[in-house]
């Protein structure tokens, strides 16, 4: 075998691992977004399911609703585009936020003093977390602020500073 030919074998065996390779990562790809996408619709109609068979619906109920929507569209726009719409997370973050706010509302029973300055210190310390990122874009400062938030109630709810426990209880996993 020539050397002329081995060249031409060789870039014949690339273009071929190139397209297998392509064709592997394209179909994990769409089985992983169909996988994703099934679970949400899945989970949505077990929540709605469920609120039926309770026979009303609460502002938790609903906004787990708007969760499982937002996570929908995440999943359509990211299989439409193949970028990932991280807009769609901070929407998904405040809604759970919000959830996670009002059902702990609702258990505690807080007096209103308590929830605003609850409320005020997680905003501010969430405020002045994202302008020490004021290098960035306005969306990037926005996302941070919303993990600022994210992690302030998580800190709320823990009642600890310490991140496994915080983050743990913060998911509702006491």
């Amino acid at each position: 075998m020539t050397v002329q030919e081995k060249s031409v074998l060789h870039k014949r065996m690339n273009r071929l691992s190139e397209v297998l390779g392509t064709l592997l990562v394209d179909g994990f790809h769409y089985l992983a977004l169909f996988a994703i996408g099934g679970a949400v619709v899945w989970s949505a109609v077990a929540a709605f399911i469920g609120m039926a068979g309770k026979g009303h619906a609460g502002i938790d109920d609903i906004l787990l609703l708007f969760i499982y929507l937002e996570l929908g569209a995440m999943v359509g726009i990211y299989f439409k585009t193949n970028h990932m719409p991280v807009r769609f997370l901070i929407y998904v973050a405040m809604t759970a936020l919000t959830r996670l706010l009002i059902g702990d509302v609702q258990a505690h029973q807080p007096r209103e003093w308590e929830i605003l300055t609850i409320s005020g210190a997680i905003l501010l310390t969430s405020a002045i977390w994202s302008l020490l990122h004021i290098q960035y874009e306005w969306i990037i400062i926005l996302q941070i602020f919303c993990i600022g938030l994210m992690l302030g109630c998580f800190r709320w709810l823990s009642g600890s500073v310490k991140s496994g426990s915080c983050w743990i209880n913060g998911l509702g996993m006491r």
